[in-house]
């Protein structure tokens, strides 16, 4: 049989290109020479944060992906909507989504052999282009099994509703199947109110056990109660759930071993810093960079502070002045144990350095997964997207982290950061047990990728699954 094409498309934004990119990687190690690895990429029309760089870089690195720029649609055909009208970012990118299929069905048909379609969660208008091609389609779900659970839950249960989420109150307390029970308020942005962007969301979170199967970026062991209830099919009640396939953690191997904050921490005492870096939309006005900093200044414990630019200043640069930043002196008199660095840091490299102690995230999935492969304690400080609902589930789920307190305004004092990096770092009970769950996960989440373990498997499975049904598409053409 010729060699098949598989074509992946993840959609727009770096947190959704970075795992799928990983998912290529591991393609090229299990396709035995019978799949070549397509990527399929469109620059977002707004906040690209990135996106055009990550590309360059990664096609650089990765010779044996063909990546293919998707020419962007006409600007009205992107929804653009009224004139000056305010526009939900969320609705906005998955118009933007459903506008590219008329590209992405040129590319498919130039490709010689595609055998499958690999879609990022917010990319599910373009099963209609699988469908009409003939294409076998799957969903690559890169938040989690109790992301997904809840995911495909969401249709059924607001159509069951006489209300919105949001006209339940926001500290209505929620419980779906295979997920720890949360408040509306923590659910995912743009679900609660039915707007636009929910009733996007809702759109394709129906439309995605359409797909042949469902590849997962976790592994079982961290996500048990998530993964039984995929698999017994209670998140979808009125149809069958598509086989799910759990084959991460996927996430980056590193190797950028030149940045200097690698060489502060080698000079640094085993497991005695905290890193805080808060992902590449993560930036705080002056008043919260203030905070922080004086709450790690009083905590007394040695820090690594990733630092962007508040969001009214525009993208940050290496050349900006943290010393305007943050509060006056603070650098010089940390300088003996405490590193601020702009605009990013080899996240990968630092989470799996000897010296890092403990992670500050913004509980993004692809920092938890390698926060979490580290084998670091988390401490959750969620800013938007799922992140929120990301927090619950490393806290009362996988017990691998504790919440950072929020007032009401989302603003956290320098009191708290102070309190939760001492308490992380210190030596109390339940501070040693969060290291000793940490350390465990980390163990497993290393068992899993390995030959012959569960992640592993479960690729050799989905793979098996794509070129029967891609031998069978060949079969009916003929």
């Amino acid at each position: 049989m010729a060699r098949k094409t598989v074509v992946l498309f993840p959609g727009v934004g770096v947190g959704h290109l970075a795992p799928m990119l990983e998912l290529a990687k591991a393609f090229l190690r299990h396709g035995g020479g019978a799949v070549d690895v397509a990527v399929a990429v469109v620059e977002p029309p707004v906040m690209g944060n990135g996106f055009a760089a990550t590309v360059a870089r990664t096609e650089a690195a990765n010779a044996s992906v063909a990546f293919h720029v998707l020419p962007p649609p006409p600007p009205a055909s992107g929804g653009a909507g009224e004139p000056g009208a305010e526009q939900d970012p969320l609705a906005q990118m998955v118009r933007f989504l459903r506008a590219t299929n008329a590209p992405l069905r040129d590319l498919l048909r130039s490709l010689p052999s595609v055998g499958a379609l690999v879609l990022d969660m917010f990319c599910g208008d373009a099963l209609d282009v699988a469908e009409e091609l003939g294409v076998p389609a799957y969903f690559f779900f890169p938040s989690g099994a109790a992301g997904l659970a809840v995911f495909l839950a969401l249709p059924a249960r607001r159509a069951s509703m006489s209300t919105s989420f949001a006209g339940l109150g926001a500290s209505t307390v929620l419980s779906f199947p295979g997920a720890p029970p949360f408040k509306v308020s923590e659910m995912a942005e743009g679900v609660s109110d039915d707007g636009e962007a929910c009733q996007a969301i809702l759109r394709i979170a129906a439309r995605m056990p359409d797909a042949r199967g469902i590849l997962i970026n976790s592994f079982e062991s961290l996500e048990p109660r998530a993964v039984r209830a995929l698999r017994d099919g209670l998140c979808v009640p009125d149809r069958p759930t598509p086989p799910v396939y759990l084959v991460g953690p996927l996430v980056s191997p590193g190797g950028d071993k030149e940045h200097t904050c690698l060489q502060w921490l080698d000079a640094q005492p085993d497991r005695s810093v905290v890193f805080l870096c808060f992902g590449s939309m993560g930036a705080f006005p002056r008043s919260q960079l203030a905070e922080i900093a004086v709450g790690l200044e009083r905590s007394g414990q040695r820090f690594l502070w990733v630092v962007r630019s508040p969001p009214s200043a525009g993208e940050p640069s290496d050349d900006d002045d943290l010393d305007a930043l943050l509060p006056a002196g603070f650098l010089e008199r940390t300088r003996d144990r405490g590193l601020a660095v702009r605009p990013w840091a080899p996240q990968a490299d630092v989470l799996r350095h000897r010296a890092a102690g403990a992670f500050v995230t913004h509980c993004g999935w692809n920092s938890t997964l390698e926060g979490v492969a580290a084998g670091l304690p988390l401490l959750c400080w969620p800013l938007y997207a799922e992140q929120k609902m990301n927090r619950v589930r490393i806290v009362e789920d996988m017990r691998l982290g504790v919440g950072i307190a929020a007032a009401g305004d989302g603003a956290v004092s320098a009191e708290e950061v102070e309190a939760k990096v001492r308490w992380v770092m210190g030596d109390s009970d339940g501070a040693r047990a969060l290291r000793e769950r940490a350390t465990a996960a980390r163990d497993s989440a290393a068992e899993a990728v390995v030959e012959g373990g569960p992640a592993d498997v479960a690729f050799v499975e989905f793979l098996k699954d794509l070129l029967e049904a891609s031998q069978d598409m060949h079969a009916q053409e003929l």
